[in-house]
């Protein structure tokens, strides 16, 4: 049992690969910790003329306005700088910023420059469940090859970024349609399963992921259908090759293998009482706040 656990553990600390944040200095918004910043990044910042400070309490706006439009504004400038110095590539969607997971918005940020500024970052994914006579099977979409992140690798059937002022819930619906062809209606039955969330480093930069999670029960004549570029052809698995898939390899893309963990416990594939399952569930509870 030692031995699949770990099989199954190492993706979550892949995820959670930042025991501590002490190298980073803190990213104040309105007094607020909001993020966490390399310091060559905070001291190029400061150095600007677009309104940074650099102190002992970490970095901020030289002139903090109460307005989220305003401190916006001056993040976006700031962007447009990082990126014509090749630090940070746009995106050109903005995500809400918050201090906690849950709290109110401070500023908008370009979605490339997340990790940068080490901001949390909110995501949805939905399970597509088929419940059939020889058992529960799940909907896998194979991404694109000319993905950025993760290309050809295995992905859930829907899933994406939260938008500024969308949402998760508005977030899932748009892109159920978006990526999988999935009408309106019959996304509306989703229904929310919990999150999951990790601290993760990577060259760009900290990202701090929020996932909302949600299960889709389909009908078995429904087929999903790409959409956009994301996602080349969906397949349907059997839960328990899913969960070999998982277990054995690392052909799923690396947060999605978190998602699908949770799964696998709710649905009793993984006893959730075992060491395995109580080891498993203790470390995707932990993470952002």
């Amino acid at each position: 049992m030692a031995a699949m656990s770990l099989s199954l553990m190492r993706h979550v600390e892949a995820c959670h690969n930042t025991p501590s944040l002490a190298h980073l200095l803190p990213f104040r918004l309105g007094g607020a910790v909001a993020g966490h910043v390399a310091p060559d990044l905070a001291e190029a910042l400061a150095a600007r003329a677009e309104g940074f400070r650099l102190d002992r309490e970490g970095l901020a706006l030289a002139t903090d306005p109460a307005s989220p439009e305003a401190r916006s504004a001056t993040l976006a400038s700031a962007c447009r700088s990082l990126a014509a110095e090749r630090r940070l590539r746009l995106r050109g969607e903005l995500f809400d910023i918050r201090a906690a997971a849950a709290g109110p918005v401070l500023a908008r940020l370009d979605r490339g420059a997340i990790p940068a500024f080490g901001v949390i970052g909110h995501g949805v994914h939905l399970n597509g469940l088929v419940r059939r006579a020889d058992g529960l099977h799940v909907w896998v979409g194979v991404r694109a090859r000319n993905k950025a992140v993760a290309p050809g690798q295995l992905d859930n059937l829907v899933g994406g970024g939260v938008p500024a002022g969308l949402t998760p819930r508005e977030t899932l619906l748009k892109e159920a349609q978006e990526e999988a062809s999935i009408p309106a209606a019959l996304a509306a039955r989703a229904r929310p399963v919990g999150r999951v969330s990790y601290i993760l480093t990577l060259p760009e930069g900290l990202r701090r992921d929020v996932l909302h999670l949600y299960d889709l029960e389909l009908p078995e004549d429904f087929l999903p259908v790409p959409q956009d570029d994301e996602v080349e052809r969906f397949e349907l698995w059997p839960a328990r090759r899913l969960l070999d898939c998982v277990r054995e390899t690392d052909a799923v893309k690396f947060n999605v293998n978190l998602v699908l963990i949770d799964l696998f416990l709710r649905e009793g594939l993984i006893p959730p009482e075992s060491a395995e399952g109580r080891a498993l569930r203790a470390a995707l509870d932990q993470g952002v706040g």
